[in-house]
């Protein structure tokens, strides 16, 4: 029997269902013409936080019919400059803010913590990574798997696009700094990487740890299996934090969806599905831990 700590987390559903209605609800949010009342929310960046985001401002339309929001993805960097340009709200990220960005008069609210998760294909035996290994596979030094313990395999390398967040943040927690290899396949999301590292038996990647599958299999990183309870109890180390930015205190329309997406009832029923919710512990089964 596969141990728990061994196997790859589970989807439990509600991801596959939030990005089924992913278009649906970005053309209907970020295409539409501003509501009877005139009030429009707009929010761009992150793509990890894109579902999350999406599903919630679903919720809050149907709830305020005369409000719209406009959610789109585009990367954590392009939401940034979208909030400090004035050309959205709410600017989505999944990585902190850039020395150079901390001089624009942004605001940020946590609205969850997640993990990043180190993915490989479920054929390839290798388990677990030491930071050393991870760093020496991703910078290039290590070009085959049989040098870290696998099949005398080539090491195929999964990388994200720079205007990712979770590249920022990977590259910040994992790397040290130390630059990735140019030889990497690089995509622009989540749902990308995972595909090309479920279908190469070579193939590594990172993902945030809310949309894994059983396509990939997620090692465990310096010991440690990544799981919502070891994200909150801090033994797993590539956490961060996921944020809304703003350009000032938030106010008006703005602030309500805020307050709206930190509530009790996104944060446990679309916050809490995938990602450990702000400020609050998580449950998980026994064993995941």
């Amino acid at each position: 029997m596969t141990k728990a700590s061994d196997r790859p987390a589970k989807s439990n559903g509600v991801t596959t269902a939030i990005v089924l209605l992913l278009s649906l609800s970005v053309l209907t949010g970020a295409g539409c013409a501003r509501g009877e009342g005139g009030k429009v929310v707009n929010v761009s960046g992150s793509t990890t936080v894109l579902p999350v985001v999406t599903a919630a401002a679903e919720e809050y339309q149907n709830r305020h019919p005369d409000i719209k929001v406009g959610v789109q993805g585009g990367g954590s960097s392009a939401g940034i400059e979208a909030v400090i340009t004035g050309a959205s709200d709410i600017g989505t990220s999944s990585r902190d803010l850039k020395d150079e960005e901390t001089t624009k008069g942004l605001v940020d609210t946590v609205i969850a913590i997640d993990a990043i998760a180190i993915i490989v294909n479920p054929a390839n035996p290798i388990s677990a990574l030491t930071q050393k290994q991870v760093q020496d596979i991703f910078s290039g030094k290590v070009l085959n798997w049989r040098e870290v313990g696998g099949k005398d395999v080539p090491v195929v390398l999964v990388n994200r696009d720079e205007a990712s967040g979770t590249r920022e943040a990977f590259l910040k927690i994992a790397m040290d700094e130390i630059d990735f290899s140019k030889n990497a396949v690089i995509q622009p999301g989540t749902g990308q990487v995972r595909s090309i590292v479920g279908s190469t038996p070579g193939a590594i990647g990172y993902i945030s740890h809310g949309y894994l599958t059983n396509d990939v299999k997620a090692v465990r990183y310096n010991g440690v299996v990544p799981t919502k309870t070891n994200v909150v109890n801090g033994k797993y180390e590539l956490q961060r934090n996921l944020h809304f930015f703003t350009k000032g205190k938030p106010t008006g329309e703005t602030k309500k969806f805020i307050d709206f997406v930190l509530g009790d009832w996104v944060q446990e029923n679309i916050v809490g599905r995938e990602f450990v919710p702000a400020g609050k512990k998580p449950t998980e089964p026994a064993g995941e831990n």
